[in-house]
C-alpha cells in the first residue's frame, strides 16, 4: 500500500460539490412514514447465551414494509434498569454473528443492538434475515442492486431497517430511549451516517472508516470491491450511467452528514483503498453538529485503527453519555 489520496492539509478541507435530488427529504420521510405505518411491534426472547456476566435477546423488528428483520440485544447481567444504549450495524456481507461474537458494549455497560442486515451474512460474519425484495439484472454483491431507481436501491430498505433498529431499540425496557448512540465499520459507518441524517434526537455517532459516501470520487479513484462492483456493473450498462448516479444522489453519506443533529467520531485511514479517505473526509467535514473529531491512522488500510480505535470510541463515547 502506499499513500494515494489528497495529502492531509488538503483532506482536511476537501468539500466536493455532492448534488442531492430536490425530493431528497421528501423520499426519506415517505419511505419511513410507509415502514413505520406497515411495522408491528418488536419481539425479543431471551435466549441461553451460555455466558455469566451478559444477557442476550434474540429480537426480531419491522423493517423496510414492515419485513422482519432479525438483531441481538445484549446487556451487562447485572443491569437493572434502562441504560444508554449502542446500535450498531455490520460491514459489507456480514450478519448479527453470534451471540457470544459481540460483547465489547454491553460488557462497557451499555445495551448494545446489533442489527442483521438484509440478505447479506455470508461473507464473514453469520445472518439470518432474508432480503426478499427483487432486483433487475445486477453485478455480483449488493451495490447494483436496483441502482437504477432510488425506490428499488438496496439501500432503501436497508437504511429504513437501520432506522427502525433505532426504533426497536427504544422500546426495550433496558434502554433509556433518550439515550441512544450508533456506530459501524465500513459499511456499517455508512450506514450509521445515514441514520444520523433520519434520526434528529440520537446522541452520538461514531463512523468507523465509512463507505457509501461521496460515491462518484469514490467509484472512479479505487478498483477495489464494493465500490468496483458499480463500474463493472457500467462497463456492460454503459448507457445507464446518469440512471445510476441519480439513484446513488439518495444515498450519499454527504448529503446526511449534512443533516446530523448528533456528535460525531469518524476514523479514516491514508492508505485505505476500500473507502478511500478523501471519501470519509467528505462525510466528515460536511458533518452538521460542532462537536466532532475525526482519528487518522496514517499507515493502515481499511482495518483502520482497529482495537485501539475501539479505545477512543469508547473513552470519547463515555465523555459523552454517562453510563450512571
Amino acid at each position: 500500500m502506499a499513500f494515494f489520496d489528497l495529502p492531509l492539509a488538503e483532506l482536511r478541507s476537501y468539500a466536493p460539490t455532492v448534488t442531492e435530488p430536490g425530493d431528497f427529504d421528501a423520499f426519506w420521510k415517505s419511505t419511513l412514514d410507509e415502514s413505520r405505518s406497515a411495522g408491528g411491534d418488536p419481539v425479543f426472547e431471551e435466549i441461553d447465551n451460555r455466558l455469566t456476566l451478559v444477557r442476550t435477546f434474540d429480537v426480531t423488528f419491522s423493517g423496510y414494509a414492515g419485513q422482519p428483520v432479525k438483531a441481538w440485544l445484549t446487556v451487562p447481567a447485572n443491569a437493572d434498569g434502562p441504560l444508554p444504549a449502542v446500535v450498531q450495524y455490520q460491514g459489507y456481507n456480514g450478519g448479527r454473528g453470534v451471540p457470544h461474537q459481540n460483547l465489547l458494549w454491553a460488557n462497557a455497560g451499555y445495551a448494545h443492538f446489533m442489527m442483521d442486515t438484509r440478505g447479506q451474512g455470508s461473507g464473514w460474519s453469520l445472518g439470518a434475515t432474508a432480503d426478499p425484495e427483487g432486483s433487475t439484472p445486477q453485478q455480483a454483491g449488493f451495490m447494483t442492486k436496483g441502482i437504477l431507481d432510488p425506490a428499488t436501491y438496496f439501500y432503501r430498505r436497508v437504511y429504513t431497517d437501520a432506522v427502525r433498529a433505532v426504533d426497536a431499540a427504544r422500546t426495550s425496557p433496558w434502554v433509556d430511549a433518550a439515550r441512544v448512540s450508533v456506530t459501524g465499520g465500513s459499511q456499517g459507518g455508512g450506514i450509521s451516517i445515514a441514520v444520523s441524517g433520519l434520526v434528529g434526537d440520537l446522541t452520538a455517532a461514531m463512523p468507523d472508516v465509512p463507505f457509501l459516501c461521496n460515491f462518484e470520487r469514490a467509484v472512479g479513484m479505487t478498483d477495489k470491491d464494493p465500490y468496483s462492483e458499480i463500474s463493472r456493473y457500467l462497463t456492460v450498462h454503459r448507457f445507464d450511467e446518469a440512471a445510476a448516479y441519480r439513484t446513488l444522489s439518495y444515498f450519499d453519506g454527504v448529503s446526511f452528514a449534512r443533516r446530523a443533529t448528533a456528535p460525531g467520531l469518524f476514523s479514516t485511514a491514508l492508505m485505505d483503498e476500500i473507502c478511500p479517505p478523501s471519501t470519509v473526509f467528505a462525510a466528515y467535514n460536511a458533518w452538521a453538529h460542532e462537536d466532532k473529531d475525526i482519528k487518522v491512522y496514517r499507515f493502515n488500510g481499511h482495518e483502520g485503527g482497529s482495537f485501539d480505535h475501539l479505545d477512543e470510541q469508547l473513552g470519547w463515547l463515555r465523555e459523552r453519555v454517562p453510563r450512571g
